[in-house]
């Protein structure tokens, strides 16, 4: 897998890998550690990633050293209970603004064949008070987006209202605005570019992608 490097736009914005679901559906465990394509399913993640964004992060609970081979900081949710992504969301905009960064984007660990140009596509939509969604074959993905650093408190006081922990209610809140991205094309099939893997089907797809889309 490539090392981190410096990212090809120096306004790029820092980024957080959201492995800290349950993985219910593919029997439990790190769904991140899955193989496809021989390699793990987080590695085909971050290739797709590590050149849209000034530094990357993962956001997981646990033994952080189960993620040593990636060389990115693991960042641990900062608030008890099981709150879901936006709880890995905020623990990535600290983190972020921490750094100095303005911007964090947030992609799930499952989705392996996201947007080469999902970054720059969600900046060019977003302001430094709201969000931008990523959506594509007219389905959103409230995971995947692009966030102002600056919605920390915001989101802090959200989950702390325990109301809902819904990614799309927290969005909706801030005003973010979509942006589509085109499917995949493939021989006599089209797939979503955030097409999740959560089940055994599903990683058996993942496969067939990567193989097509590789040749």
């Amino acid at each position: 897998m490539a090392k981190i490097r410096e990212a090809e736009h120096s306004t790029a914005p820092a980024a957080i890998v959201l492995a800290g679901g349950r993985s219910a559906r593919m029997g439990g465990g790190d769904k991140s550690l899955l193989t496809l394509g021989g390699r793990p399913l987080l590695s085909h993640v971050l290739d797709r990633l590590i050149p849209q964004a000034d530094k990357i992060a993962i956001s997981a609970n646990g033994d952080p050293s189960r993620f040593a081979q990636f060389g990115l900081p693991v960042l641990p949710d900062t608030m008890e209970g099981y709150l879901g992504p936006l709880a890995g969301l905020l623990a990535g905009m600290d983190w972020a603004q921490a750094t100095g960064a303005a911007q964090i984007a947030s992609v799930p660990t499952d989705s392996p064949f996201i947007p080469a140009d999902l970054t720059a596509r969600l900046m060019s939509s977003a302001s430094p008070d709201r969000p931008a969604l990523a959506a594509s074959g007219g389905k959103h993905h409230p995971v995947v987006g692009l966030w102002p650093v600056a919605l920390a408190g915001r989101l802090r006081d959200f989950l702390e209202s325990g109301a809902t922990y819904k990614v799309s209610a927290f969005a909706q809140e801030c005003g973010a605005v979509l942006v589509d991205f085109p499917v995949i094309a493939l021989t006599g099939d089209n797939v979503d570019p955030f097409f999740n893997v959560n089940t055994p089907e599903d990683l058996s797809l993942a496969e067939k992608v990567l193989e097509e889309t590789q040749r």
